[in-house]
């Protein structure tokens, strides 16, 4: 606040507020002139870009604006005599001599130069020298050139992605179109990207907005290592096509004006209105895809209609699309400290060895060639409705559905059946024969007599289904004062009615695994594609539901005290409830015998897999058992049926300041937010006598700072600096007034909840250098510095099941009160630091001769830094260990390389992350699980057939990168290797 007021204190010249909107209403003072400097100052003053090729404009003088009109009515009096009219394109002014031919259409070639905001010159009379260069002011490059000027007219920093119109989003969903963006990582799964962490914070950190109001979407991920079903605060970016929406914006730096929450930093996305287009709009794309790890192919359709009646507009756009892919791979479920008993130990075993195998070793859990087969369907319905009576009153209702929906089939093969190597003690058949033990104590290969296996075929049925109803409404109430309000509502339901699973048993084999090899190798004993030696050991039913709602309603009104400064003043109330359970059963047919049944209930494995097993047909074997596969309340899970519960209201007041110092033009806000949330998380407790219902309120609250300048030290260069002081409420599991259990063969483990846990609280630092280069590209490099008074980590201890508290009800066949299991729990942990560096590089290559001007590169490039504190308790002691960051990686790089002309286009887009952890692990042995480096490579191109009408052709994950999850970040335990495939389509687009 200090800094900004620094640079208010010399006084007041003039102030522009930049605005694009043709009816706004505004005073001009802009002298006669010749044409090139009154065309620069009315870009300054509205923030209208406008291109014009320099020889149109030679010579040629205004008589200037004086008064108050509207843009258009301004842009047509500067124009006046000068035989020039302005045609809009896309939010661009292109000024052409009254006798040319229509407008320039979307995706023709024209040579313009651009004067806009950006190139405006400074009130001390600096020189304007437009480019000369010809560029392409059209179809992608039009788009980054729009991003490209929402980013220079923002106060704080911001990113930003356009699409010119519906469907031109390139890839599957949003996740995957964000992570070009500096400072954005994706995560994966099933072939798309899923969840963003932004500046080295987790998904959690990252607050999502649609069409101004706080949204969150839960799914489901097909594998446990990713988490199964998220119920968290972090927004599900599959959940939505990416053609339903035209514009997303990332704010990285925070004002008083914002919600509160989301320390990384914020993303609005923006779905169409029928007022970004001049009049009726129709658009269709009919796409095919497929995946190369699968069969067939499937549609991605899109259709939007748009028109507008005087005051009064209306649009609907209708996305759909369904894709299948098949994961498939190897895969731990973990990595456990495991003690052998001296009768488990084959006499070949050296003494060392058989020492360290009773001591206990670092060994892989399950070793599970394993396939998660999708069909995944999703449809997105987005309308809108506007009422602009005149210049001073707007009214925009937007309407939302989304739901997708998966259909799975999974396949397994483990080292799990009666007598495993899943747990914490090796006490049965099982006899170790060869053992390999390097120096961290990890078992890395091995060989086995009188193994029992387990395959799994699981079928899971999930949908989520989205709504939100938003209204925004602003009013011009004088020329000083305005007011804006908004009111909505969302609710987002998941529901997975089926996830029934079947586990076939073979028993006594032969069986080795090596993890030395990039792709862990396994060997058996016995032929595990021969139905004969498969029975039934187990069956699993669950069920599962997530409910989260939102409320909101916002006003505010912003005060002009004069030309250069404007008060704002706002409050907020926002409800927000999350609730879920879920429902399982387990019954085992191995007691006291395996349970043979008829191989026309068995069957090999119908995906792509690493080998070849036995798994059951889940329909047939339920119905030849018979068991129950719709469950009730009775069979609730314990800890899972939490809710919790939170009520914010909250109010702010900033100051807006554009004005001039010293000839540089000067844009700041500063301000102050205060919060008051009321939380209460219920649920069940574990107690000495097992789990019992209870409720817990708290309050948290809190002022929060905000300051943000951005300083034109020259028409091309922009100098930004922000301050701000900012909360991040608790991940809901962490919340939890509850605890869940997951159960295996000879151990399991327990996760609570805490519900007094505090909120993140960061203080933050940022800054930024960016140099437009007229109208084709800029540079950017920034640094920021975020310091968190606490930072909720995990406590980890291994324990005895019965020092838990929990009933031994919960325990599977063969555990008791002895089982050791691994329990964590959140605790408000040391603070942390996070900083980092971006820098980002877009350019038109228009210097080049001939056809090579349509090339053009955009690249950026990020490195952070950020650690947190861990805490595990062994045997009654408990250590530490600082590990960065979940989520953080430490380098990331993305490059696209673009060309397009008249006719045709490609681009090529590359996004490098490197590895990056995703928990603490369960001791500190074994600390620090995560995901290694990706790389990821991208295609589009398309051809133009006709004006309007276009062939596109997409690919994405060229190289078929592989996911590759490991254990132990010093060690580097592999835990999983998959592949999701290559997936390709091709189609048709048109506007009209």
């Amino acid at each position: 606040m200090a800094i900004a007021l620094a640079f208010a204190a010399p006084g007041v010249a003039q102030a522009g507020t930049a605005s694009t909107a043709l009816n706004r209403q505004m005073q001009f003072a802009i002298a006669p002139s010749d044409l090139r400097t009154g065309i620069s100052q009315f870009s300054q003053a509205t923030g209208l870009q406008v291109v014009v090729k320099p020889a149109a404009v030679s010579g040629l003088r205004t008589g200037g604006v004086r008064g108050a009109h509207t843009v258009r009515e301004a842009l047509d009096q500067l124009l006046r005599g000068t035989n020039l009219s302005a045609q809009m394109q896309g939010g661009i002014a292109v000024l052409k001599p009254a006798a040319s031919p229509a407008p320039v259409r979307r995706m023709t070639q024209v040579q313009y130069s651009a004067v806009s905001a950006a190139e405006a010159p400074a009130a001390t009379g600096t020189d304007f020298e437009p480019a000369s260069e010809e560029i392409v002011v059209s179809g992608y490059r039009q788009s980054i050139a729009q991003a490209q000027e929402l980013k220079r007219r923002a106060v704080g920093a911001e990113d930003d992605i356009v699409a010119t119109d519906i469907a031109a989003f390139p890839d599957l969903n949003l996740a995957e179109s964000l992570q070009r963006i500096p400072g954005i990582t994706i995560t994966r799964d099933s072939g798309e990207g899923r969840q963003i962490a932004l500046r080295g914070l987790g998904a959690d950190f990252t607050r999502t907005q649609l069409n101004g109001m706080e949204v969150l979407g839960n799914t489901a991920s097909g594998m446990d290592n990713r988490g199964g079903v998220s119920r968290s605060r972090s927004f599900d970016y599959s959940l939505f096509a990416s053609e339903l929406f035209n514009r997303v914006a990332v704010q990285k730096s925070y004002s008083a004006e914002q919600d509160e929450g989301g320390i990384a930093g914020t993303v609005q996305l923006y779905s169409a209105k029928p007022f970004d287009y001049d009049g009726t709009k129709f658009v269709v794309s009919a796409k095919g895809q497929t995946n190369t790890n699968t069969d067939g192919v499937t549609p991605r359709v899109v259709g939007l209609a748009s028109g507008r009646w005087g005051d009064f507009g209306a649009l609907v756009s209708v996305a759909y699309s369904q894709i299948r892919n098949n994961e498939y791979g190897y895969r731990n479920w973990g990595w456990g400290l495991t003690k052998y008993n001296a009768a488990n130990i084959g006499p070949n075993i050296d003494a060392a060895t058989r020492q360290q195998l009773l001591n206990g070793v670092w060994q892989s859990t399950a070793q599970s060639p394993s396939s998660w087969y999708t069909d995944r369907k999703r449809l997105g319905i987005t309308s809108a409705l506007q009422y602009h009576p005149g210049d001073n009153f707007k009214l925009d209702v937007d309407l939302l559905y989304g739901r997708l929906s998966d259909n799975r089939d999974d396949y397994a093969l483990a080292t799990a059946g009666a007598n495993p190597l899943t747990g914490t003690a090796i006490g049965g058949t099982q006899v170790i024969q060869s053992a390999t033990i390097d120096d961290s104590n990890t078992l890395r290969a091995a060989s086995y007599t009188g193994i029992d296996l387990r395959s799994e075929h699981h079928i899971v049925k999930n949908h989520t289904d989205f709504y939100q109803g938003v209204a925004n409404l602003s009013w011009d109430v004088s020329e000083r004062l305005s007011i804006h309000a908004l009111g909505g509502v969302e609710e987002s339901k998941f529901s997975q009615p089926v996830f029934d699973k079947v586990f076939m048993e073979l028993k006594n084999t032969a069986f080795s695994f090596d993890m030395q090899p990039t792709i862990p190798v396994n060997t058996y004993g016995k032929d595990l594609t021969d139905p004969n030696n498969w029975a039934l050991q187990r069956l699993d039913v669950q069920e599962n539901k997530v409910t989260s709602r939102y409320t909101n309603g916002k006003l505010d009104g912003a005060y002009k005290l004069d030309d250069a400064l404007t008060l704002k003043a706002g409050g907020e109330y926002k409800h927000f409830v999350n609730s879920g359970y879920t429902w399982a059963n387990k019954v085992f047919h191995n007691v006291p015998t395996v349970t043979q049944v008829p191989n026309s209930v068995k069957q090999t494995v119908p995906v792509d897999t690493l080998l070849q097993y036995i798994v059951g047909n889940v329909d047939g074997v339920y119905s030849l058992i018979g068991d129950n596969r719709s469950l009730t309340a009775a069979y609730l899970q314990a800890g899972s049926d939490y809710r919790v519960d939170e009520e914010t209201w909250a109010g702010f007041a900033q100051l807006d300041l554009d004005t001039e110092v010293g000839g540089m033009r000067l844009r700041a806000n500063a301000g102050v937010r205060y919060y008051s949330t009321d939380l209460t998380s219920s649920g069940h407790l574990a107690t000495s006598a097992g789990f019992a219902p209870v409720s817990i309120s708290t309050n948290s609250n809190g002022w929060l700072p905000a300051a943000n300048v951005a300083l034109d030290v020259t028409r091309d260069v922009v100098v930004r600096l922000s301050a701000s002081r900012n909360v991040n409420r608790p991940g809901l599991s962490d919340l939890a007034a509850a605890g869940s259990i997951t159960t295996r063969p000879n151990g399991g483990s327990l996760s609570l909840g805490n519900p007094f846990l505090k909120p993140y609280k960061a203080t933050s630092v940022e800054g930024s250098v960016e140099w437009y280069m007229d109208s084709h590209g800029f540079a950017s490099l920034g640094f920021f510095y975020k310091s968190m008074d606490s930072f909720i980590t995990s406590s980890s201890k291994q324990m005895p099941y019965g020092e838990t508290g929990l009933p031994l009800s919960l325990l599977i066949q063969g555990q008791d009160a002895n089982t050791p299991y691994d329990v964590s729990q959140p605790i408000n942990g040391p603070g942390a630091d996070i900083k980092g560096i971006e820098a980002a590089f877009q350019h038109d290559f228009t210097f080049l001769p001939g056809a090579l001007k349509n090339l053009g590169v955009s690249a950026n490039g990020t490195w952070f830094d950020g650690h947190r504190t861990a805490f595990y308790t062994t045997g009654g002691v408990t250590t530490s260990r600082e590990l960065p960051l979940d989520n953080l990686s430490k380098w990331a790089f993305n490059a696209t390389i673009y060309y397009e002309n008249s006719l045709w286009g490609v681009r090529v887009s590359d996004a490098y992350r490197s590895r990056y952890l995703t928990g603490a692990g369960n001791a500190l042995a074994n600390s620090g699980g995560g995901i290694k480096a990706t790389n990821n490579v991208d295609f589009q191109a398309h051809y133009n057939i006709l004006p309007g009408v276009r062939l596109i052709a997409e690919g994405i994950n060229l190289t078929n990168e592989p996911i590759q999850q490991f254990a132990n970040v010093d060690a580097m335990r592999p835990e999983v290797y998959t592949t999701s495939g290559r997936t390709f389509s091709f189609g048709v687009s048109a506007e009209f």
